[in-house]
């Protein structure tokens, strides 16, 4: 799995010392926001099938020492979210913020031919569901009206770096949609939003998340 394969990267040596033993390999950097949310989906839905490639993973507010080395190093300006792709150890390909899709990444991947199998991590990346269950779990059992539920998740889901999998993200962003746009917060708070609808995705959404917890 991709998460046995993702090593955290804090400092330049680290860095230095991940691409000195993957030199074909890919950094992330994980922004702040749901961004690097959706970016990190994207990614390791096309690199479950590549179990040649480690990531390594800056998490740039802790590790901006080492997002910094990497910018030099590059030459690419620094972006966060941001997938840089490694071959024999020179940066081949790159992308940032919404310009991480599928498409893209299927693209840059493939100048790296597979290579065999990657060198496992000591630890993984993890997903905690529970902030969304809890406010979903408040919300149907009547503790949060239609307000105060629209906003807290909508708040924590714009604000969630987490890295997911592209199948949580999707449940995830399957009650209001896309979040930066406040289509349908500023529906709900005008009194125009269909209630019963946001309450059946809300539920449809929890019997999920439940099952990926």
């Amino acid at each position: 799995m991709l998460r046995d394969r993702i090593f955290d990267l804090e400092t330049p040596e680290d860095v230095q010392s991940f691409l000195r033993e993957n030199p074909t390999s890919v950094i992330f950097k994980a922004g702040t926001c749901h961004k690097t949310m959706q970016g990190f989906g994207f990614l390791q839905e096309q690199l479950e099938g590549r179990d040649d490639l480690s990531v390594g993973l800056i998490r740039v507010v802790q590790a901006r020492p080492a997002s910094n080395f990497v910018a030099q190093e590059t030459g690419i300006t620094h972006q966060s979210p941001q997938v840089i792709l490694y071959r024999d150890g020179q940066a081949v390909f790159d992308a940032d913020n919404w310009n991480i899709t599928p498409d893209v990444l299927a693209d840059g991947l493939a100048q790296a031919p597979h290579s065999g199998a990657a060198t496992p991590a000591v630890t993984g990346a993890t997903s905690d569901l529970t902030p969304y269950v809890g406010l979903l779990e408040r919300y149907l059992d009547g503790e949060l009206d239609d307000r105060e539920f629209e906003f807290a998740y909508t708040t924590t889901f714009r604000d969630d770096a987490s890295l997911r999998s592209r199948e949580e993200v999707e449940v995830l962003g399957s009650i209001f949609g896309d979040v930066d746009r406040h289509m349908e917060m500023h529906m709900m708070m005008g009194g125009r939003s269909d209630s019963n609808l946001v309450r059946q995705r809300a539920a449809a959404a929890l019997e999920r998340l439940r099952t990926l917890a």
